[in-house]
């Protein structure tokens, strides 16, 4: 932005504002002054006065036939031309920028109220006008001034308007105009909205001191920051050029001249080129010749190269990781280690990508071995052997290859790290480690190596510091980093004499690591001769001042002996093999768990959960991140410990005592008991959490690789089938839907979408039913319009979904009309050509893409008029015609989609990353018609998931492709074709991942195109496929060169398709052909021989399985939201009486799924009818007696015996797996908390009330809507009620109602009192009153502007950064205060170095209430804040 924004030329009318304001005194309707800036009405426009001046000149000069002399010096013409161009430009924007008569003219015909300025009024026209108070001149305004109105804080912020110098002397006047509300200007002063506005029209800059009241340093300050407004003369110099015809041809060798030094980056925000993919490292992965996912991930390790050494240690460590999961033949393990170096050698030295190893290098993912067999005398044709083939590696497998290959590299990058600082110590003192020379090259994860790391900066953290002080002394400011308090205090004792107490204990640590972990000779302890306290009273070991006595002396001995085993490599080894192999895993429940799991809490399963090992939980890794985000809540603590601690710490105690047999060798052994338990103390807590956060990261992968199961499940299956057509036919949709409506009361909604994805046609349907003949009732009015419609478009399928479980009363519906009105599919011809058709097709569709497909931007840019429920049935078609695209244009929504129960408790960025990798393997195996991505975004959205592409390269490859002119013929021209001009897409090494995977379609009109590009036949394949095409036709020699010679390398194909001899091709017998190129090419191609007959006989067949209809379960949880675990027969749910008949109950659940109680089941006593027990639209705890998945339906019972017997889930359960004990302990407890609190369960006769605690209430709101309410019982008597309301997300408000005038104690009170202030008839006026009054002011308060959306941290960051930015500015805004529900933080900063402070703002039903002061709506808050911030600092400046 240029200085040139911030002044412009008149004002325009404010569209937002009437032109009348309200005298509060009077009660007066007044016109508003049309006043123009400057004191007195006089324009303050030095500028303006300036050019005039000019005019006057040049007029004068006319007249007085002023004529310039030749010898006018050069600069001064030019001076002057550049002068009147600028006039001539300043005339021209201002007469653009004005309104003209026809304008004003249209103006006034659109709006009655508007009134013309009248000719002889000023030019500018006020913007807009805030309450100010009569003053004269200009008002001065300081750095409190951020509580102005909400235009000026937006104008301003963006610098578009002007500031005031600041008066300090006169606070009040400073925050007077900052009130909300207009009032008159009695005076007829000119208001400071009006100077604000008052901008000269030219890009001059004389004068901008008056104009904007800035000192002269301030001015500088101004344009440093904004500049000299002259950033586009370059484009204004050229309009003039071309309008005097002075326009000169750009120089060829430096088109960007113009704009030379103007770069993206000057223009936009760095988060805006982020976004969109513009920033110098994205401009620098597209032009890189490396696939983008490869330049992503080894972003980290981009200096990294790995040696032929370090490159084989890779090999035999990624192969060892996986065989343990693969279980195949003992006899496989050296061809699967020569399988996966040869993959990684064509992932990192080849640079390809997962989809093109898994397509063109098959043959070294199989291992095949010739068995000999004994012939047979009656076959002589037999062959002599036979060829057995196993799969060594999938696809997954190879995605699991190039995320170990980053963990490789990762782990390399570090042992260098260390190595070279290891060389840095010896660079400054002669000295040799064994232990660290040892360690580093055999650690094998880094958990090892960070072993080997923190002993080496433990065990010479003296020579880090001396090499820290050479490298402060070599720069400039001289300073390094203190080491550690603790790690000082070990290292005096390792420089004193009481070290020499540490070597007397007769065995190093190193030496003792060694004896437990059974590695080489045992080493054996000596004893001294004196006693520990002996020795340690002597004065050999006695170091004043800080060690006087033997007690200091032996403590610090043995806690740095202790010290050295807990940081020995050796010794964690052993410690971390132990607890991986023989740990257990517990679970204890907090203070806060014990109240809030109950038995039907999900955490209840882990709850006492006791004596897991930690292997047992691979099987089960989403039990084990459960307990993780339980202990996060507060609610457990997992302990982890050995299973055996007791027998493996006898067994260390073994390796560090002496065998002598003596008094000294006790007191000696003591001793090393003791350090060693000490040792092990620190030890047990470090295991513990390596293992936790290692066992998480494991169950995370697990669960994430589930999700990528599962997600490619969903994207292996090709459109929906239309009967009588090939597999991969793009059927038309008719998609129908009543969304989350009552089925009969709400309308139907529906689109009809075309094979190409065009919908053609929408409505809706109101009055859809069947009538009955037999009744004279007729069907309604909408059945002959979807009649008409489907005989009309003739669909080949109907598609229906819904979020209700009233869309299955739709699906019986439309299943019922399509049969008794005999309702047909699309015709077709049958295998033997005769025509014919088949009853409609219903299906009931997946909706997880529909469902964030209507409320996406894609959906609003395409469907801009479409009701949200047309945009679902349109997403509901759409996937029908093609899953994968619709999953492909998700981009990163796609984590949105639910794949696996326990997907919620990994991150997203992890899940996207697998999915990521389903998407890649899928869209490779289909392919991508090029030339169609180039002309259609929907089928672009496949390509930055084709191999070697990426987001940025798929950009640029559209980009170029358009620019060559927007077609590819072949899929050579992707790499550029000098001959043809043509500009290279991608490099060839992309090109090389890319080709196969990118077709196009075959035009056997066009001689220069090839079959082949058609195909999954890669280029460099292309010769084979030749020579099998040419042994299928039996073509010698002579008539191939001749063929090629006359139409060109692909002449030989063509002829095989236009002869229609592709069978051919299944008469040649490629094994030969395979042992040939092995053999004198050492090329494994027998399974790329295969893929190229197949595509020479069906390019690019489709692959996919068949689209998949959902089961009934899985239906059953789209309408409903319920999973087998979340509701089951025997189950105790609130249920809402729809009916109450003579003999019978009708209820509906929370989910939609309705049922009935029989009489049988109502209650005990059948003396009592059911209409005096329950009412209509009463909540109820129901027990569910059956459960009929597919139809919807269930069996109720409200008899309090069935109630009070709930059945509970079955877990099994080892002995000693559950702690019985606490928990029949923690029962009992309850128990008597409960009987002393006296709490009665009550039922209230409302639709709202639940028989909940805080806890239930709170889980039962969570997926509702903002301001929805539960009415529960309240544990602070019968007289009590509590009302929980949702006021934001995880934000409840419980609130205490007082029930008075009760005619017993279990009915509600006549009077409700909330507060001992607000009274209320009955909970309905409650409900409506009180909660809802105060959600609408939440509402109101959250879509303010001032409001931020984030934690009060955040907020007050934000403040910070505002007022820095702008340093003489204050400024304000509200946040959410979780803490205190019903409560907002009012959080200002009155200028840059002011205290941050925040008021707290309490909602209530009439509006808000600040510092005792309540006020009615977010304006008059803003309002009131201001002057009440005003009056407090006034008070403090006298």
């Amino acid at each position: 932005m240029s200085a040139r924004d911030l002044i412009s030329g008149e004002a325009e009318l404010d569209s937002q504002e009437e032109d009348e304001s309200f005298d509060e005194e009077t009660g007066e309707v007044r016109r508003k002054s049309n006043g123009v800036n400057g004191v007195n009405g006089r324009m303050d426009d030095s500028s303006e006065e300036e050019d005039d001046d000019d005019d006057e000149e040049a007029a004068a000069a006319i007249r007085k036939d002023f004529i310039v002399e030749d010898d006018e010096e050069p600069e001064e013409r030019e001076r002057r031309r550049r002068e009147k161009k600028k006039r001539r430009r300043e005339e021209r924007e201002e007469e653009e920028a004005g309104l003209d008569e026809e304008d004003l003219d249209l103006i006034g015909e659109a709006n009655p109220d508007f009134e013309r300025r009248a000719p002889n009024e000023p030019k500018l026209k006020r913007l807009k006008r805030g309450h100010k108070e009569d003053r004269d001149g200009p008002r001065p305004r300081g750095v409190d001034n951020i509580f102005d109105s909400e235009e000026e804080d937006e104008d301003d912020y963006r610098n578009q308007r002007q500031s005031h110098r600041a008066d300090p002397r006169n606070l009040q006047d400073e925050f007077a105009d900052f009130i909300e509300e207009d009032f008159d200007d009695r005076d007829g002063a000119p208001d400071d909205d009006d100077a604000d506005v008052a901008r000269p029209t030219g890009r001059t800059y004389t004068g901008i001191k008056d104009a904007t009241g800035l000192d002269e340093a301030a001015l500088e300050d101004m344009k440093e920051a904004f500049g000299e407004g002259d950033e586009y003369d370059w484009a204004l110099n050229i309009q003039d050029q071309e309008e005097e015809g002075e326009q000169g041809a750009v120089d060829s060798e430096d088109p960007d001249a113009v704009a030379k030094g103007l770069e993206l980056k000057d223009v936009f925000e760095p988060s805006q080129l982020a976004e969109k993919l513009l920033t110098d490292e994205d401009n620098e992965i597209r032009a890189v010749d490396v696939p983008e996912r490869f330049q992503l991930a080894r972003k980290p390790y981009k200096g990294l190269v790995l040696t032929d050494e370090q490159f084989k240690e890779e090999g035999i460590w990624i192969s060892d990781l996986i065989w343990n999961r693969k279980g195949l033949d003992s006899a496989l393990k050296e061809p699967f280690r020569k399988a996966v170096a040869k993959i990684l050698e064509f992932m990192v030295c080849d640079e390809y990508e997962v989809p093109f190893i898994f397509q063109h290098r098959k043959d070294y993912l199989i291992h095949s071995e010739r068995t000999p067999v004994t012939p047979d005398p009656s076959n002589p044709g037999a062959p002599d052997f036979v060829i057995s083939a196993e799969r060594l590696l999938n696809q997954t497998e190879l995605w699991r290859i190039s995320e170990l290959d980053l963990k490789f590299r990762a782990l390399v990058e570090k042992r260098n790290a260390l190595s070279e600082t290891y060389q840095k110590l010896q660079e400054i003192a002669e000295f040799k480690d064994s232990v660290f020379e040892e360690m580093l090259p055999n650690a094998a994860m880094m958990e090892e190596l960070q072993d080997v790391q923190d002993y080496l900066y433990f065990q010479h953290a003296s020579r880090f510091a001396d090499l820290a002080a050479i490298n402060a002394s070599s720069t400039s400011n001289g300073t390094h980093r203190r080491p550690g308090s603790s790690k000082a205090l070990f290292e005096r004792i390792r420089n004193s004499r009481v070290y020499g107490l540490v070597r007397a204990f007769g065995i190093t640590a190193d030496a003792f690591a060694q004896n437990a972990l059974k590695e080489g000779r045992r080493q054996y302890t000596e004893d001294p001769s004196e006693r520990p306290d002996d020795l340690a009273d002597s004065e050999g070991i006695m170091d004043p001042p800080e060690y006087t006595t033997g007690v200091q002396c032996l403590k610090a001995a043995k806690a740095m002996f202790a010290e050295e085993i807990f940081q020995s490599p050796k010794m964690r080894k052993v410690m971390r093999l132990a607890y991986y192999e023989d740990g257990v895993i517990e679970c204890f429940r907090t203070d806060k768990g014990l109240r809030r799991i109950d038995e039907h809490h999900p955490y209840y399963e882990f709850k006492y959960l006791r004596n897991q090992q930690v292997r047992d939980f691979a099987h089960q890794p989403d039990l084990f991140l459960r307990m993780v985000r339980a202990e996060e809540e507060g609610l457990v603590d997992i302990k982890i410990r050995m299973q055996n601690a007791g027998s493996f710490r006898k067994k260390l105690y073994s390796e560090i005592e002496s065998d002598n047999f003596s008094e000294i060798a006790d007191a000696w052994n003591r001793e090393r008991r003791e350090v060693l338990d000490m040792a092990l103390l620190k030890l047990d807590k470090l295991m513990a959490r390596g293992v936790k956060e290692n066992l998480r990261s494991e169950c995370e992968d697990q669960i994430a690789n589930r999700c990528r199961e599962e997600f490619s499940k969903r994207l292996d299956q090709a459109p929906y089938k239309p009967k009588g057509m090939q597999l991969g036919t793009v059927p038309r949709v008719l998609a129908i839907s009543n969304g989350s409506g009552a089925f009969g009361r709400e309308p139907v909604c529906w689109a009809w979408v075309e094979e190409d994805a065009r919908v053609l046609e929408n409505g809706k349907f109101t009055d859809l039913f069947l009538g009955d003949p037999e009744r004279g009732q007729e069907d309604g009015a909408d059945i002959n319009s979807f009649i008409k419609l489907v005989e009309r478009r003739k669909p080949d399928v109907i598609g229906l979904s819904g979020y209700s479980a009233d869309t299955r009363k739709l699906y019986k519906l439309l299943e019922e009309i399509i049969e008794r009105k005999d309702l047909r599919g699309a015709a077709y011809e049958d295998e033997d050509g005769v025509e014919r058709s088949d009853k409609l097709d219903l299906v009931i569709v997946n909706d997880e893409v529909a469902r964030l497909y209507q409320t996406s931007q894609r959906a609003a840019l395409e469907h801009p008029g479409f009701a949200p429920l047309t945009k679902y049935c349109v997403g509901l078609a759409k996937y029908l015609q093609s899953p994968l695209k619709e999953y492909a244009a998700l981009s990163k929504d796609v984590i949105s989609i639910t794949l696996d129960p326990a997907q919620s408790y990994v991150p997203q960025e992890k899940i996207f990353k697998y999915l990521e990798t389903a998407l890649v393997d899928m869209v490779n195996l289909v392919g991508v018609e090029i030339n169609d991505a180039v002309s259609d975004w929907y089928e672009a959205n496949l390509l930055p998931y084709v191999s070697g592409l990426g987001p940025r390269k798929a950009q640029q490859l559209l980009k170029v492709i358009n620019l060559n002119g927007g077609a590819v013929a072949t899929r050579a021209e992707l790499v550029g074709d000098a001959d043809q001009q043509r500009v290279g897409a991608v490099g060839p090494r992309v090109w090389a991942n890319c080709a196969s995977f990118l077709y196009m379609e075959f035009d056997s009109s066009d001689q220069d195109a090839d079959y082949l590009d058609g195909t999954r036949v890669h280029p460099e394949d292309y010769e084979l496929g030749r020579k099998m095409a040419a042994d299928a036709l039996e073509l010698d020699e002579e008539d191939i060169e001749a063929e090629t010679r006359e139409n060109g390398p692909g002449a030989i194909v063509r002829k095989l398709v236009r002869d229609d001899q592709q069978e051919k091709v299944n008469d040649l017998i490629l094994e030969e052909y395979a042992e040939q190129l092995e053999k004198n090419f050492n090329q494994k191609k027998r399974a790329t021989l295969e893929t190229i007959r197949m595509e020479l006989q069906t390019p690019y067949e489709e692959l996919r399985d068949n689209f998949t209809l959902l089961s009934s379960e899985e239906i059953f949880t789209m309408f409903t939201g319920e999973t087998r675990d979340s509701l089951y027969e025997g189950m105790v749910v609130p249920v809402s009486i729809k009916k109450v008949g003579e003999d019978f109950i009708e209820a509906r659940m929370d989910c939609g799924i309705e049922g009935t109680v029989p009489a049988t089941e109502i209650s005990n006593r059948p003396d009592i009818p059911p209409r005096q027990l329950f009412q209509q639209f009463q909540t109820v705890q129901a027990k569910v007696m059956y459960l009929n998945r597919k139809t919807l339906a269930a069996g109720f019972s409200l008899r309090e015996e069935d109630l009070r017997n709930p059945t509970r889930k079955e877990h099994d359960r080892m002995p000693g797996d559950w702690d019985d004990a606490q928990e029949r302990a923690d029962k009992e407890s309850m128990k008597e908390k409960n009987d002393v609190s006296g709490r009665t369960q009550r039922v209230i006769k409302h639709p709202l009330f639940k028989p909940f605690n805080s806890a239930q209430a709170q889980e039962f709101l969570g997926s509702q809507a903002r301001g929805d309410v539960v009415i529960r019982p309240s544990s602070k008597g019968v007289d009590h009620l509590a009302v929980t309301w949702k006021v934001s997300d995880n934000i409840y408000q419980h609130i205490d109602v007082l029930e008075l005038d009760k005619s017993n104690q279990f009915s509600s009170g006549g009077t409700l009192k909330i507060g001992g202030k607000y009274s209320y008839s009955d909970l309905d006026e409650l409900i409506v009153n009180h909660v809802k009054a105060m959600a609408k002011k939440v509402d109101e308060m959250m879509l303010h502007e001032k409001y931020q959306n984030g934690s009060k941290a955040e907020t007050e960051r934000w403040l910070s950064t505002y007022t820095e930015a702008n340093p003489k500015r204050s400024v304000y805004a509200f946040c959410i205060d979780p803490k205190h529900p019903g409560y907002f933080l009012l959080c200002f900063k009155a200028g840059q170095h002011a205290q941050l402070q925040s008021w707290p703002v309490k909602v209530v039903p009439q509006g808000f209430e600040l510092q005792k002061s309540q006020y009615a709506d977010m304006r008059a808050l803003c309002n009131g804040f201001k002057i009440l911030f005003t009056t407090m600092q006034g008070g403090k400046r006298r």
